[in-house]
Parts: structure tokens; sequence; C-alpha cells
């Protein structure tokens, strides 16, 4: 006898999870989650679990300061410990116009009563004693940004959804989206069909292809990124903040003791997840550049994993309008573990009721055809 649910979400990442929790805490709907690995084993577990509010635009400030509030409660919500490290974020400028970028956002993200404060060179120095700042103008932080820890925030909304009675098949591939009528009516799986009506595309960086298993296109791409993290180093006793190199699109935080910092960055879609050891020494070099102290450091693990990419930069989040009962919560661009929280709270408000108490319209999917995308210079740098 073929399985049967309400709401069948595809994905198991942080987005999938958070969506199938709060489905089962907003509504009484047979929720079944299908991911083709393990929970948290696609974008998510790679992720380096940046939380921050410096963006731009209404909906993603929104996104981060909801998210925000989540994860100071997931003690006593889900009942673990997010390792949740308020370093704060330093966003750091070498070009005027940087600056000036950095200088009109933190006056808006200011209105959201978000402490961010413009910094000078020297104010930076003191933030990052061991940071060069010989070209560096000034910059931008917030103490109240920093890190959690990805797979334990994943793993306590995957228990928590199932405490509630969802279902989470691991190692279960979806290999059709069925289409009956001008709607959805379930899935085909490795292991057989889930009969619903609505299903949910939380796929992350294959959201492109669960779209082309339904038949429809969902433009998102995926980009490997890689990190690299160093045995401990004395400058790193005093934790920094996840600091951003910005013209450089280059980033570090401290890592047990140690330094994380960002590795190269694929200029081509692709779906390898392989750490490109024999450039290794290329972002060695430029880690040196920028923390000089670096040089003598020993490299103790790097991993890749991938961004799931869109047009714009931004989540694409809505019910996609040429396929009734299919929804699209992918695309974040290297922000979904950020704004994870909050999104599986909206996608569930939409799907039940078809409104959302945080106007996320914006990112809907129609936004490409129509010529409204998201404007975000802040997406562009996804740590």
């Amino acid at each position: 006898m073929a399985e049967t649910a309400d709401i069948v979400i595809i994905g198991a990442g942080i987005v999938g999870c958070s969506i199938a929790y709060h489905l089962a805490l907003q509504g009484s709907a047979k929720v079944v989650v299908v991911e083709k690995d393990l929970i948290c084993s696609g974008s998510t577990g790679k992720s380096a679990g940046g939380i921050r509010q410096q963006f731009a635009t209404e909906v993603n400030l929104r996104l981060s300061i909801e998210s925000l509030r989540m994860f100071h409660r997931m003690r006593e919500e889900l009942r673990i410990d997010p390792e949740f490290r308020q370093v704060g974020y330093l966003f750091m400028a070498t070009a005027a116009r940087e600056l000036e970028m950095f200088r009109r956002q933190a006056a808006i993200q200011q209105q959201y009563g978000i402490p961010v404060q413009m910094v000078s060179t020297d104010e930076i120095r003191r933030i990052v004693p061991y940071v060069r700042v010989d070209d560096i103008i000034g910059g931008v932080y917030c103490p109240t940004d920093g890190y959690a820890a990805p797979y334990e925030v994943t793993m306590g909304y995957a228990a928590a959804a199932r405490r509630l009675g969802v279902t989470i098949h691991e190692q279960r591939a979806v290999t059709r989206v069925v289409r009956s009528g001008d709607g959805v009516a379930g899935v085909e799986t490795s292991q057989g069909p889930i009969h619903g009506r609505v299903v949910v595309n939380a796929a992350g960086a294959e959201g492109g292809l669960v779209g082309a298993l339904a038949g429809v296109e969902v433009p998102v791409s995926p980009y490997r990124r890689q990190v690299f993290v160093t045995n401990p180093l004395p400058e790193f006793n005093q934790e920094p903040p996840l600091t951003i190199d910005y013209h450089r699109n280059w980033y570090f935080r401290g890592e047990m003791g140690g330094c994380l910092f960002s590795g190269p960055k694929d200029e081509e879609s692709t779906f390898n997840t392989n750490v490109d050891w024999e450039h290794v020494a290329e972002s060695v070099a430029k880690a040196v550049a920028r923390v000089p102290s670096l040089e003598k450091a020993e490299i103790k693990r790097g991993w890749a994993g991938s961004y799931d990419i869109s047009p714009d930069n931004n989540a694409i989040l809505g019910a996609l309008p040429e396929l009734p009962g299919f929804y699209v919560a992918t695309g974040h661009s290297g922000h979904g573990f950020m704004h994870g929280p909050a999104t599986g709270k909206l996608m569930a408000e939409l799907i039940l009721t078809g409104k959302t108490s945080i106007d996320i319209s914006s990112l809907g999917p129609e936004r490409f055809r129509t010529g409204r995308t998201v404007q975000e210079p802040m997406t562009m740098h996804a740590a």
C-alpha cells in the first residue's frame, strides 16, 4: 500500500527540517520529509555557520532578526545547545565606495534596532590586532552577530519534528514529482511512491534538479565553496569576530583555538564537493596577505560544500504559480543556515494559511520572469 501524506518535503537540511517542524507545530497536517542521503549531509552540514543581521533589504533584515530570536530560543524550544557564539561580524573596506555602502546600510539596520556601528582603521586594529590594515580604510561591526553549529541545530529541528509526528525518510531519493491534472499528486522515490497534494522543494543546491523532476524551472545552481582550519594559534586565544575582507570576498573566524578561513570559490557551477588540495597554496597566500601570522600555521583540515545560488543571490521562497501545490524554499545563496529558522516558520504559514507574518513576496519564484529581482549588495559575499 502506497504511503500517503498531506505535505511532502524534499530535503532534510536546515530549511527542510525547519519547515517540517513548524508545519507540525502550527497545524495537524501529516508531514513526510524525504532525504536522498542523511539529515544535514548536504550544504547545511558543510556550512561555516555564520549568523548576521547586516543586510540592506527589508526582507533579508527581517529574516535575520526573526532567525536570531529563534536561535536564542533553541535551548528551551528544541532542547538542544545551538552553540551560538555571538563573536560579532566585521566587514572591512578597502575602497571608498565600499565604505559608503556600509554607511548607508548601517543607517538602515540601525532603524531596525540592530546595534551595528561604523569603525575606523584604528578600531579595527583594536578588534583584530593581527590583521594587516595598511590598505583598510574602515569598516562596519555588529557585536550581536556570530555563528552557531549547523549539525546540532538541524538535528534539533529534525528530532523536534519527529516528536510532533513528522516522518523523516533518510537514504531515499526522489526520482519524480508526480503531477495530476494541473497540480502535484506526490513523489516517486527509490523506495516507492508517496502520495500528497503538496510538495516542497527544500533541496538546497539540488533545487534545480528537483524542479526538473516536476517539469518546472527552479533557477538554482550549485557552486563549490571551500574552507580550511588551522591548528591552534596564540593570536586566536581570544576569539575574533567573523571578519570579512569585502573587496577580496574572503573571510575568517576562530575555530577551536585556530583559524577557519575561506578557500577558493569556483566560477563555474558544479556538484563537485572535493577539496582542491592542489591549489591550497593560493588560498594560504590570500590568507597570509591579510593575517600574516597564518604563515606559521599548519592547516589541520579542510572541506567543501555547495552554495545554492539563485540568479540574484537571494532565496527563492513561495508557491510556483504554474504548478499548484508545489512550493520552493531554496536558492539561499549561502544564507540558508542563518535564515533557515525563519524560513521554516514562514513557509509553514504560507502552506497552511496562504499568508505570512513577514512579507516574503519579493522572494517569490515568479520574480525572475517579471524582472523584479532583489537587489541586495550583502548577498554577493555569502559568509
